[in-house]
């Protein structure tokens, strides 16, 4: 639903006269490429694409040679299309990026110009400081339980175990192979190529643990502290609140804040640790799926991690922010917030009906505040992935 309405909106501004850098943005191994190449199949124009995931980083005078060649495609008049992967891995990129755009704009050339990424640190910092006004951010998220299931027929129980990694679904028939391809071919990929190869990490077994740790918490609220008690590591607070804004970075994880209603409050608390993608926590566990649905618990645990990467992916396209909820001992496990409206969210996977003290609690303070049980009593796990998230708020 998301990737092939993203692959809509990339032609779509390909096709319109307005010139805009097209930015896309989004973890490793969902779709990203193949989309931007199915786009120039079928819009059948001149194009040059090029990778810059190469075992060195490339300098700046990569994307000028690879600029030069869309050039030469565009001339006569003809409208070319530039696609530079991976972009975040040169040194420099934005500023090389607004010199040959601003070349093009003064010449009246006819390229359009692509680039990807999957760092957004990287990448956002490039535009900010060199491309401000000339570019639109196209956002590529996980793959939704909606789009597994339509490509490769997942089950939501395979979904909530496996995750929405689509390269991998051909191996989701040997559940050994399958953890030992997200482990090394993404997860380690991830963390030495996107993380430490791209920025100064003076302590990368801590980043290493910190990830491992975020997925092994993930659907729980755990302090800075306790994480550093936890690694036995003598670090302080502001080094892992660093490694976490690489790991967000990278896709990999969300720190959710706190929800106040006020937000310096809120950037001050513990975060709640989530995964952005069930896959990574199953893939880390080394637990069978048969092993992760006899344990009630822990099953429980994988539905909320894949409840709150659903809402922190989407939520990123849609403008819709992701919080949760403690006051003493009641707690909410999602809040949404869009402009003035709320929504607060339990998610309950046991087999009894229990109510939700935190949702009531929640409604007093924020009468006008929605609410919403996913799972037992309330809106089934089927219907909540089923259903936008732009209707939940």
């Amino acid at each position: 639903m998301y990737q092939r309405s993203m692959t809509q909106v990339i032609r779509k501004r390909l096709s319109e006269k307005r010139r805009f850098i097209q930015v896309i943005l989004g973890p490793r191994q969902v779709g990203k490429t193949t989309a931007i190449q199915q786009v120039l199949e079928a819009i059948g124009v001149p194009s040059q694409y090029a990778a810059a995931d190469l075992p060195a980083p490339p300098d700046t005078g990569w994307i000028a040679r690879q600029w030069d060649i869309a050039r030469m495609k565009a001339s006569e008049g003809k409208t070319a299309v530039l696609v530079l992967d991976e972009i975040q891995k040169v040194s420099h990129w934005s500023s090389e990026v607004k010199r040959l755009w601003d070349e093009d704009s003064q010449a009246r050339r006819s390229i359009q110009v692509v680039l990807l990424g999957s760092s957004s640190l990287l990448i956002q910092k490039g535009l900010s400081e060199s491309l401000a006004g000339r570019f639109e951010l196209i956002r590529f998220p996980h793959w939704s339980w909606i789009e597994m299931k339509e490509c490769f027929s997942l089950s939501l129980e395979q979904y909530i175990y496996f995750g929405g990694y689509p390269a991998s679904a051909s191996l989701m028939q040997d559940e050994n192979r399958w953890g030992q391809y997200l482990r090394d071919s993404l997860i380690e990929t991830a963390l030495s190529k996107d993380i430490l190869l791209l920025n100064r990490v003076e302590k990368p077994i801590l980043l290493r643990q910190l990830f491992v740790l975020a997925c092994e918490y993930s659907g729980q609220i755990l302090s800075y502290q306790k994480i550093l008690g936890q690694l036995q590591d003598v670090g302080n607070t502001v080094t892992v609140a660093h490694y976490q804004r690489l790991l967000e970075a990278a896709f990999l994880i969300k720190g959710l804040q706190k929800w106040s209603g006020q937000t310096i409050r809120s950037r001050s608390s513990s975060p709640k640790w989530l995964a952005l993608n069930s896959g990574l926590v199953s893939a880390l566990s080394n637990r069978t799926f048969d092993e992760w649905r006899q344990d009630p618990a822990q099953w429980g645990r994988l539905v909320e991690t894949s409840v709150g990467a659903h809402l922190a992916n989407q939520g990123v396209i849609e403008g819709i922010e992701v919080y949760y909820c403690r006051e003493g001992n009641h707690e909410v496990d999602f809040v949404l917030r869009k402009g003035s409206t709320l929504t607060a969210i339990e998610v309950k996977s046991g087999q009894k009906r229990i109510e939700s003290k935190g949702l009531s609690k929640f409604k007093e303070h924020y009468p006008r505040a929605k609410t919403l049980v996913v799972g037992t009593g309330g809106m089934t796990t089927k219907d909540f992935f089923e259903h936008p998230i732009t209707k939940l708020v």
